[in-house]
């Protein structure tokens, strides 16, 4: 069991002794909404580094409050929840994954996105808030574009990666027959 988490994910032999059953059945579908939903929170999130943030200087003092404040709960819906989700179906791979996806590739997924999660938290939603709160000021988005970049779309991408990697070895097992 992992030491204060309270988790035990199965171990190889014990994930054998369920093939046939529902159990990779769920690893199947548990990996695929994961692999979906990181790799859409990595488009998402990328847009809105690379598309959305760099344009905010451009709009009028007068008028940023009102559209960040607009822009917001859309960010969190189709956005943040999409993440959200899909940080849950990587932790629930720790029970449910296809056997071709090494235990070790789930955890490095999760400290990934905790990285991501850690900084969001920490960092860019009292810098959102107070943008929201008092407008415009270029020291701010400069500062969440920085901490954005190193903290958030890294990791994410480095997380989006080994999914593809994940991915790609249970391809692999299924062209060699294997589950």
């Amino acid at each position: 069991m992992r030491e204060g988490l309270g988790i035990d994910p199965p171990s190889a032999c014990q994930r054998q002794t369920f093939e046939g059953s529902t159990t990779v059945v769920k690893g199947r579908w548990v990996f695929l909404i994961a692999f979906v939903l990181v790799l859409y929170g990595n488009g998402a999130a990328f847009i809105e580094s690379f598309v959305n943030y760099p344009s905010w200087p451009l709009i009028g003092e007068n008028e940023f409050t009102k559209f960040h404040q607009f822009l917001s709960p859309r960010v969190l819906a189709f956005l943040v929840v999409p993440a959200l989700l899909g940080t849950v179906f990587t932790i629930l791979m720790l029970w449910f994954r296809p056997a071709t996806i090494p235990l070790w590739s789930v955890w490095a997924a999760i400290g990934l996105q905790a990285v991501v999660w850690t900084s969001t938290v920490t960092i860019q939603v009292p810098i959102q808030l107070q943008l929201s709160e008092d407008g415009l000021s270029l020291p701010l988005i400069e500062r969440l574009i920085e901490t954005n970049w190193w903290l958030r779309r890294v990791p994410y991408a480095l997380c989006a990666g080994l999914f593809v990697w994940m991915a790609s070895e249970s391809i692999a097992s299924d062209e060699r027959g294997g589950t």
